[in-house]
């Protein structure tokens, strides 16, 4: 007889999973470059980034502790939220994670392959052995309490990634420009034509919802009108679905010009529900 398991219902959610990463490349090891302190803050955020990836957004876990010894990196992970740890389980088990970790780390080191293995603990049982049945996993996720509080260095970590995300935004405005805001998630911010650095965080985060977002900005873009962003996903087909989410938004703000805003940009991103991609953007941290 099949078990059955439980989630909580009106109750808060809360649970507790380690993530195994292992270095497959000699020439790329995550472990050794997190433990060089030149490098260690690069690692984190493409760490961090990888499973916004994966849980859909920043505000449904936070990671708790990082180990690296020679070999691998363990993440302990704290899960708040029930949905995110669904999409976390999803991506993990399609390899989407796994994709993401590779594409971000090719940022960090892009004239290398890095090939990682990985796995999924709670304290007592190896996920990978029944990853197929998501429900026991959620149930094995929330029997694991987390039994620490977030690290130290982890709170300096995400500190500095906050402070970096924040300081490289945008330029200074000159004296006498007008400024013009837009509201998100009930707060104001300040409206800007989009830079390249919006470009590559859009490309690096959007995956293969890079069309829908396209197809919401065509309605006042004629550039990206039918059959302009087919022809994007077959011409650039073969690079993979960064290159097209560049491309394609390259073409939004090449056509714009100074009408590519960032409002115009996140109003998509809204009306796609893809509000995590437009949080990482404005560099919101919860």
């Amino acid at each position: 007889m099949q078990a059955q398991y439980s989630s909580p219902g009106s109750g808060t959610f809360s649970g507790s999973v380690l993530l195994f990463i292992r270095s497959k490349s000699n020439v790329v090891n995550l472990s050794a470059l997190y433990n060089n302190p030149d490098k260690k803050d690069k690692v984190f955020k493409t760490l961090k980034i990888a499973l916004v990836d994966a849980a859909g957004g920043i505000d449904g876990f936070e990671i708790l502790k990082i180990i690296a010894d020679d070999l691998e990196i363990i993440l302990h992970i704290k899960f708040i939220k029930e949905n995110s740890c669904r999409k976390f389980l999803d991506s993990y088990r399609s390899k989407g994670l796994q994709q993401s970790l590779i594409q971000h780390t090719k940022v960090l080191v892009p004239s290398e392959d890095p090939r990682f293995e990985t796995q999924l603990k709670t304290y007592s049982k190896i996920l990978d052995d029944f990853i197929a049945e998501q429900d026991k996993c959620v149930h094995n996720i929330m029997e694991a309490q987390p039994n620490r509080l977030k690290d130290d260095e982890i709170e300096e970590l995400e500190t500095r990634l906050k402070k970096a995300t924040l300081n490289s935004r945008e330029p200074p405005r000159p004296a006498g420009t007008p400024c013009s805001t837009f509201l998100f998630q009930d707060k104001h911010f300040d409206d800007r034509k989009l830079t390249g650095e919006d470009q590559q965080t859009f490309a690096k985060k959007i995956g293969k919802s890079w069309k829908k977002v396209g197809r919401c900005l065509q309605k006042t873009c004629r550039a990206l009108q039918d059959p302009a962003i087919d022809n994007l996903a077959y011409e650039y087909d073969r690079e993979g679905l960064y290159e097209q989410a560049y491309q394609m938004l390259g073409k939004f703000m090449q056509a714009e010009g100074k009408k590519a805003t960032l409002s115009r940009l996140i109003s998509a991103l809204e009306e796609t529900e893809l509000a995590g991609v437009a949080e990482l953007i404005l560099g919101i941290h919860h």
